[in-house]
């Protein structure tokens, strides 16, 4: 039977991408760089991790992982599969967020809509106790 593994965002700036996602979710934090990565992506023509094409973003807890991968066409339309996250002042964490470079969308009966500073939706709702 499977398992979920990985978790891989479609964006135009991995290493943005990859930072705000590292910041907005407790416990994560962007995949470090050892001289033995760096020098893969010189290998490959890359000047360092700000160019690098597919950015990791790791759970100190074990959660599932977070790639933010380059591609070449830009966002168009809404997501077919996004983050819900939760939290228990999810007015306070919208500021937070959105001071990160979310942006608020919509506000719904029960949760609200924003977007990473590459336009991919996730929601945001209050822990229920």
């Amino acid at each position: 039977m499977a398992r979920l593994h990985d978790i891989v965002i479609d964006c135009a700036r991995p290493a943005a991408t990859a930072r705000f996602w590292a910041a907005a979710l407790d416990g994560y934090a962007v995949a470090p760089y050892d001289d033995t990565e760096l020098a893969r992506l010189h290998a490959q023509g890359i000047d360092g991790p700000e160019d690098d094409p597919t950015v990791l973003v790791e759970s100190q807890a074990g959660g599932p992982r977070l790639w933010c991968q380059l591609v070449p066409e830009p966002k168009r339309g809404k997501n077919r599969l996004h983050l819900d996250l939760v939290s228990p002042a999810p007015e306070t964490e919208i500021d937070r967020l959105t001071a990160l470079g979310a942006t608020a969308l919509a506000r719904h009966e029960d949760h609200w809509v924003l977007a990473d500073p590459d336009g991919n939706e996730f929601c945001l709702f209050p822990t229920r106790s």
